[in-house]
C-alpha cells in the first residue's frame, strides 16, 4: 500500500548567525483522506537543516489532543466570558538517537530527519472538529534546544476521525414524525404530514430517503422544504450556547388545493462534514433532518428528525466530482 506523506513546515526559525535554516514536522497519511483514529501509529520525522555543525542538548516531538470553547456575553455594561477545555492525551519523546545522551549530540551541516513514532489511545475520543465557539484540536509540536540560544519550535495538526461506538439497534431504527394543522387566516382547511426514515444512522456520502405522504385539504398552495443542518453545542460550567448551520436544503413540488402527495424524496448526505459527536464533555455536533411546508400567510408545520452522521467507511469516493454533493468550501463547516 502506498504510504500517502503530508507535510508542513512551521517556524522557519533564523537565528543571527543563520544556523538552523528549517526546523518542521512531517508525518506519513495513513489513508486518501490523511485521517487518524483509534489505536492508529502516527509515524514521521522532525526535519532539521542547518548550515554548521551545531551542539543540540535535545529535540523532542510531543503528541497530544484537547478541546476548548470559549464565548463572550454582554450582561448589562460588563462583557462575561465563558470558558472550558478538556485534555484527552499528552506524549513527548525525544527523537535523538538511543545512543545519545541529551547535550551531547552534534550536529553535522545539511539535513537531518530524526523519526518518531506515536500510537494514539484506543478509548474513543473525540473527533477534530472547529466550529463556531470551540473546537477539538490534535496536534504534533516539536522543540530543539541548545546551549545559550532560544529553543526552535514547529507544529502542525492531524485530523483524527473516531470510529463509530454506536451499536446497530441506535443505528438502524427507523424515525417517524407526524404534523396537523388548521388553516385559518384568510383561508380554510387543512394541512398535515407524516414522514418516515428507514434508519438513524448515516454515513457521509450516503443517500437519505425520506417517504411520507403530505395531505393539502386547504385553499392554499404548499411548498415542502426539505433541510439538513448541524447543531454546534457549548458547554462551560452552567452555561451553554447554541450554533446551528443548514448544509444542505432542497425544495419540493408544489401542492395546490385538495392535493395528496405520496413522498419518496431522496437527499446526499454532504461529505466533508464532521461526524456527529456525542463523547466531548464540553461540546456536541448533532444533526437534524427538518421538513417544513411553506405556507402563505400562516406559521409552517415543520418536523425534525435526529440524525447519526458517521465518518465515511473505506477509500474516499468521488461523488462531488461528478456533482452529487454540495460544494461544502463555502459553508466553513
Amino acid at each position: 500500500m502506498t504510504i500517502i506523506t503530508f507535510q508542513s513546515v512551521f517556524n522557519i526559525c533564523f537565528t543571527k548567525e543563520m544556523t538552523i535554516q528549517t526546523f518542521a514536522i512531517e508525518y506519513d497519511a495513513l489513508n486518501d483522506r490523511n485521517t487518524f483514529s483509534n489505536g492508529d501509529t502516527l509515524t514521521g520525522r522532525v526535519i532539521v537543516e542547518i548550515t554548521k555543525e551545531t551542539k543540540i542538548k535535545d529535540v523532542t516531538v510531543k503528541a497530544k489532543g484537547k478541546a476548548d470553547v470559549s464565548w463572550t456575553v454582554s450582561q448589562g455594561e460588563e462583557n462575561v466570558t465563558y470558558w472550558d477545555n478538556e485534555k484527552y492525551f499528552s506524549q513527548t519523546q525525544s527523537v535523538l538517537p538511543e545512543d545519545k545522551a541529551p547535550g551531547s549530540v552534534s550536529l553535522v551541516a545539511g539535513r537531518h530527519a530524526l523519526p518518531f513514532a506515536f500510537q494514539l489511545p484506543y478509548q474513543g475520543l473525540p473527533s477534530s472538529f472547529k466550529g463556531a465557539y470551540g473546537k477539538i484540536d490534535y496536534r504534533l509540536s516539536a522543540n530543539l534546544s541548545r546551549p545559550m540560544r532560544s529553543a526552535s519550535k514547529a507544529k502542525v495538526h492531524f485530523t483524527y476521525v473516531s470510529k463509530s461506538d454506536y451499536d446497530q439497534p441506535t443505528l438502524t431504527a427507523p424515525q417517524h414524525g407526524s404534523k396537523d394543522k388548521n388553516v385559518v387566516f384568510f383561508a380554510s382547511g387543512n394541512i398535515s404530514m407524516e414522514i418516515f426514515l428507514p434508519k438513524s444512522g448515516y454515513q457521509q456520502g450516503e443517500v437519505l430517503v425520506v417517504n411520507g405522504e403530505i395531505v393539502n385539504s386547504s385553499t392554499r398552495k404548499i411548498v415542502p422544504k426539505y433541510i439538513i443542518y448541524q447543531k454546534q453545542s457549548f458547554f462551560a460550567g452552567s452555561s451553554r450556547n447554541v450554533h446551528t448551520t443548514e448544509i444542505l436544503k432542497e425544495k419540493g413540488e408544489q401542492l395546490v388545493s385538495s392535493t395528496r402527495q405520496k413522498l419518496s424524496k431522496v437527499l446526499p448526505v454532504p461529505l466533508g462534514i464532521t461526524p456527529t459527536i456525542q463523547n466531548c464533555r464540553i461540546l456536541k455536533v448533532e444533526y437534524r433532518l427538518k421538513i417544513i411546508l411553506d405556507v402563505s400567510f400562516t406559521k409552517n408545520p415543520v418536523i425534525k428528525l435526529p440524525l447519526i452522521i458517521l465518518p465515511i467507511d473505506g477509500p474516499a469516493v468521488k461523488a462531488q466530482e461528478a456533482g452529487l454533493f454540495p460544494d461544502l468550501d463555502k459553508l466553513n463547516l
